[in-house]
């Protein structure tokens, strides 16, 4: 229970954090109107920061991200007993974390009458900058790559500075890669926020775009396998 408690929370403050600076950055009268992409790389990176720290706390690993455990139980580098829990608190958390970012800004969603105005399924899930089915894919493998092998070499990332480290990984993946398609990175943080978009009734919500969410559940996955196998082999 520990793994799915941790894993549950610290995803939620992920998803809250993250998706509320997508809210504050595109809706209509906040405070944070069009920051722009440095704003949004930073803050979705210190989300990971507190939501590994709060992960690690309450006792988990800090996942946070199904293309970390999958891909490390596939390898070897994480038991397979605990991949349920950890997915599940995952999905679960960033599910609440949406609805959360929904109540949080419920107004400024009433007052964005239309995708023109902010008000679309890119607060909560991500979109390609152009609409290219297999390099989005091949996007959303590199980056994750890049950032899981990374990952791989800090260790026990939920100790110390390394949280902050791992928020630093973000904030730089996301300047350097995630510009084509908003860098998933972790279906989990795509598909639960884009679930909750699609069922909750939100104001004016606009398409919640399914056909496009393969390439941010499979794309992270596949980076994550890449990843391990060479750190595995390495």
């Amino acid at each position: 229970m520990h793994g799915f408690i941790g894993e549950f929370f610290g995803t939620m403050i992920l998803i809250l954090l993250g998706c509320g600076s997508c809210a504050s950055n595109s809706l209509k009268k906040t405070y944070g109107q069009n920051s722009g992409w440095l704003f949004i790389c930073l803050s979705w990176g210190m989300a990971v920061t507190m939501g590994v720290y709060v992960a690690g706390m309450l006792g988990s690993l800090g996942h946070l991200n199904p293309a970390v455990t999958i891909p490390f139980a596939i390898f070897g580098l994480f038991p397979w007993s605990q991949v349920v829990p950890y997915v599940l608190g995952q999905f679960l958390g960033g599910f609440l974390g949406a609805v959360l970012v929904i109540i949080q800004f419920y107004p400024h969603f009433k007052e964005s009458k239309s995708e023109e105005e902010g008000n679309s399924v890119g607060i909560f899930a991500t979109r390609p900058a152009i609409a290219n089915p297999v390099f989005n894919f091949i996007s959303e493998v590199v980056a994750t790559f890049a950032f899981v092998y990374i990952l791989l070499n800090l260790g026990n990332f939920t100790t110390g500075l390394k949280p902050f480290i791992v928020g630093m990984l973000i904030m730089v993946v996301g300047t350097c890669l995630g510009t084509t398609t908003g860098f998933a990175l972790n279906p989990a943080r795509d598909w639960a926020p884009r679930f909750a978009y699609t069922i909750i009734p939100v104001p004016n919500k606009s398409v919640a775009e399914w056909g496009y969410a393969w390439v941010p559940m499979l794309g992270p996955i596949v980076g994550g396998l890449i990843a391990c196998g060479l750190y595995t082999i390495a």
